[in-house]
C-alpha cells in the first residue's frame, strides 16, 4: 500500500489508526472480491459484499482454517514468486500461502519497521538457534523457514548454533560469541527448538554462554511446552540461567499473515502496529469483545494483496488489555495471547517438529 506510514510501527493514535487501518482494509477487500473466485463465493454466500464497510468490526474475515482446505490467491499464477506452508504433523493438511513480488516486498517493508522499533536500524551480528539446513528451499518453504529468513534481514555475519541433527556446535558458537563479545547480538529461533536444543541441553552438561548484551526473538511452539507446564516467565528464567540473556521477546504471528508480527514488549504485552490491528469476537456468535474480555483472535493487515489474507479468524483465544496506554510508550492495542481453542490443531512453527 502506497500510504503505509513512513513513521515508526507504534506512534499511530487510535483514530489515526482506525482512519488508516479502514482505508487500506476497504481497498484490500474490493481488490480481492474482484481478483478471488472463491472469496467473493464466499462472500455472497453469507452476505458479507458491500461496496464499502464503515467500520473495521465490519471488514468480513474469512476462518485462517479455510486456508488448509482451498488454494487462495489474488494473482495470476506467473506472479508467483513464493510459496509459504504452514505446519502440519502427519496426516493434517497444511495451509498453502501464495505470494508476488509486491506482498513480499512490502511483508519486508512492514517487518522492517516493526523490528527496529525494538533493535534500532543498525544491522547486529546475528546468532540463530537452528541448523542451515532450514533455509535450503528459497522458493517453497515453511513457516519456520520464513521466519528464520525474514529475522536474517536484521543481522550480519549471520551463524548457526545447531548442526544438522539439531545438537550445539559449541565450537562455533563459543568462536562466534568471543568475536562479537564487545557488541550487542541479536539471537533468534522459535520457542520449542530453543527450549528443547540450547536450554535443556546446557542445563545437562552445565555449561554457561556469555550473552548478556543480546536480544533474544522467539516465537511458535507453546503448545508442546505447554505440555510440559513451561510457562512465559519460566522460559525467561531458565533461558537467563543459561545465557544471561533478559532482553528477551516473545513474539506472535503465523504464515498466513507473513510480516504481520506483534511483539511482546518489556511489560509482557503484545503490540499491534500502525499496520495490522486484532478484534476479539466471541467463539459462540462472533460478535465482538470489549477490553478484558477473552475471545478468538480476529487478525487484520494491510499487507496480503497476492492472496484473501488481509481478515482471518484464528483459533487462538486473546484478551485485548487496552488501547495507547502502556507503560512501554508504545501507542496502539495490546493485548494477551492464551493459547488454542481445545478442538484446534496443533500447528505452531515448531510444533510439530520432532
Amino acid at each position: 500500500m502506497k500510504d503505509i506510514p513512513t513513521t515508526s510501527a507504534f506512534n499511530l493514535s487510535h483514530a489515526d489508526k482506525n482512519n488508516f487501518m479502514l482505508r487500506n482494509m476497504n481497498v484490500l477487500t474490493q481488490f480481492h472480491l474482484k481478483n478471488c473466485f472463491e472469496y467473493k463465493t464466499l462472500m455472497e454466500k453469507f452476505g458479507k459484499i458491500k461496496q464499502s464497510y464503515d467500520s473495521l468490526l465490519d471488514i468480513p474475515f474469512i476462518p485462517v482454517r479455510l486456508f488448509k482446505h482451498s488454494n487462495l490467491l489474488s494473482i495470476e499464477k506467473k506472479d508467483i514468486v513464493k510459496t509459504m506452508t504452514s505446519s502440519g504433523t502427519s496426516g493434517q493438511s497444511v495451509s498453502k500461502i501464495f505470494l508476488d513480488k509486491e506482498t513480499s516486498s512490502l511483508q519486508i517493508k512492514v517487518l522492517s519497521k516493526i523490528m527496529s522499533d525494538f533493535i534500532g536500524k543498525k544491522r547486529l551480528p546475528m546468532l540463530i538457534i537452528d541448523s542451515r539446513s532450514i533455509v535450503s528451499n528459497r522458493e517453497k518453504f515453511s513457516a519456520r523457514t520464513a521466519g528464520v529468513l525474514g529475522f536474517s534481514i536484521f543481522g550480519r555475519d549471520v551463524e548457526y548454533a545447531l548442526d544438522d541433527d539439531m545438537t550445539i556446535n559449541y565450537e562455533r558458537v563459543e568462536s562466534f560469541l568471543q568475536k562479537y563479545k564487545s557488541e550487542s547480538i541479536l539471537v533468534f529461533g522459535f520457542t520449542f527448538i530453543i527450549w528443547k536444543h540450547f536450554v535443556i541441553e546446557l542445563e545437562k552438561v552445565g555449561k554457561k554462554l556469555h550473552l548478556s548484551k543480546s536480544i533474544l526473538f522467539h516465537g511458535g511452539g507453546w503448545k508442546q511446552l505447554e505440555n510440559q507446564s513451561v510457562d512465559n516467565s519460566e522460559f525467561k528464567n531458565r533461558i537467563s540461567g543459561i545465557s544471561n540473556i533478559t532482553n528477551i521477546h516473545n513474539y506472535y504471528g503465523m504464515v498466513e499473515q507473513t510480516g504481520s508480527i506483534f511483539v511482546e514488549c518489556e511489560y509482557g504485552f503484545f503490540h499491534t502496529p500502525s499496520f495490522s490491528d486484532v478484534i476479539i469476537r466471541s467463539h459462540q456468535t462472533h460478535s465482538s469483545e470489549e477490553i478484558g474480555i477473552t475471545g478468538l483472535i480476529q487478525l487484520l493487515s494491510v499487507i496480503p494483496k497476492s492472496y484473501p489474507g488481509h481478515s482471518i479468524l484464528t483459533e487462538d483465544l486473546g484478551t485485548i488489555c487496552g488501547i495507547d496506554d502502556c507503560k512501554c510508550g508504545r501507542k496502539g492495542k495490546y493485548f494477551k495471547v492464551h493459547g488454542r481453542i481445545k478442538s484446534a490443531e496443533i500447528r505452531g512453527c515448531s510444533d510439530t517438529y520432532t
